[in-house]
């Protein structure tokens, strides 16, 4: 497979987008979506905080240490 890495100025990638139609424009905001969504799951599994506190509420929970939503609402 061959890669050819582009360097689009950023006002130019706006103007292009500009020009898609309204199906164009839904099919790409999908894609920034997954992407966003992505680059976001990466960050978290790299943070050893979030990955710390995680493990704490799973130990918790596992202990019986939590509240329910029905309790918490009363």
């Amino acid at each position: 497979m061959t890669v050819v890495n582009l360097q689009i100025p950023f006002e130019s990638l706006i103007a292009a987008i500009s020009s898609l139609n309204l199906q164009e424009k839904h099919q790409l905001l999908e894609f920034l979506e997954e992407q966003l969504l992505e680059d976001e799951e990466d960050l978290i599994e790299q943070n050893s905080q979030i990955i710390s506190e995680i493990a704490e509420a799973r130990q918790a929970y596992q202990n019986g240490d939590y509240q329910t939503i029905q309790e918490y609402k009363k």
